[in-house]
């Protein structure tokens, strides 16, 4: 069991269930009156007065941690560092009589059989539609039934899906599929053997830079692309999300780390945090959005605009 500073638990109780949604999955709240809520994934799980109740489950709880145990299922340092953020939570020493954890279970939605409605989002994102059918043959992106989300999966180093994030193709509702290990974030690693690998915000961001890498002639999968699932702001120095701790460990031929996340506090936060974390074993390259973009596909949209603007002159 990681050990959980005192102060780091007292913070992590007192985030409300509402303050954490409206942080980290905005698209999951749905207004019914004045300060009361449902969410998007289970409209009987009502949220008022700082308090939350599933009614279909009978369940409910007062903060955040409770509904990410009881709702997502999570374990109770998992919750924990999902409230406070990645670093918050010092690892213990397993003793060798331990009994090996079993893997969360990936509680995937029901798909469409053909993600139209994800592929188009894409494309209007900026998104190459080689990149796109890349995606699709591979397993790595499907689109969920009824709300139609955008679904990017991860997979361990056995081919196990392991992580699903859900982004919306109508509108800006993010989450992740229960059951979610965010050590198996979404990536593409068409190279196996390949010594670079480039690290990304959001999977949006991950495509944005293949495409780039497409329209400036080069072969986007020689390196690794590998998404961190999001980053979070922390007051702990040195740290490394375990999207990419896994990364490594499971890729032990990555000899150069290429930093591309957004260029806001929470992002060169995180930069420093990775070069100052990976103690020197990597060559790290911080190589932030260009053109003062606060992200990749914000740089890819500036690109793709310039680009067209240039040919309507020729």
């Amino acid at each position: 069991m990681p050990y959980i500073e005192p102060e780091v638990l007292q913070q992590a109780r007192q985030v409300d269930l509402l303050s954490y949604l409206q942080a980290n999955e905005p698209g999951n709240l749905v207004r019914l009156s004045g300060n009361n809520y449902c969410t998007r994934d289970h409209d009987s799980l009502k949220i008022s007065n700082g308090k939350w109740h599933w009614f279909s489950r009978e369940i409910g709880g007062y903060n955040a941690l409770d509904y990410l145990i009881k709702v997502r299922n999570y374990t109770f340092p998992e919750a924990v560092e999902a409230v406070v953020g990645p670093g918050a939570i010092t690892p213990v020493p397993l003793k060798k009589e331990s009994v090996k954890k079993e893997p969360r279970k990936l509680l995937m939605p029901e798909l469409e059989k053909y993600p139209y409605q994800a592929k188009r989002y894409l494309k209007s994102r900026g998104i190459h539609p080689v990149i796109i059918d890349y995606c699709i043959e591979h397993s790595l992106l499907f689109e969920s039934a009824g709300y139609h989300n955008a679904v990017f999966v991860g997979y361990d180093k056995n081919g196990i899906a392991r992580y699903a994030a859900m982004r919306g193709t109508q509108s800006r509702y993010k989450s992740e599929v229960t059951g979610s290990d965010k050590h198996f974030s979404f990536s593409i690693t068409a190279t196996p053997d390949a010594e670079h690998v480039h690290l990304f915000e959001a999977a949006i961001d991950l495509l944005s830079y293949a495409t780039l890498e497409l329209y400036e002639g080069r072969d986007w999968k020689r390196d690794a692309l590998l998404s961190l699932a999001g980053v979070f702001k922390t007051k702990r120095e040195n740290v490394v999300p375990v999207a990419l701790q896994q990364y490594l460990e499971d890729h032990p031929g990555i000899s150069t780390v290429h930093l591309h996340l957004d260029n806001d506090e929470v992002g060169r936060g995180a930069a420093s945090g990775i070069i100052g974390g990976l103690d020197e074993k990597y060559t790290v390259l911080d190589e932030p959005p260009a053109y003062g973009c606060k992200d990749v596909n914000d740089e890819l949209l500036a690109r793709v605009g310039i680009r067209k603007k240039e040919e309507m002159e020729r």
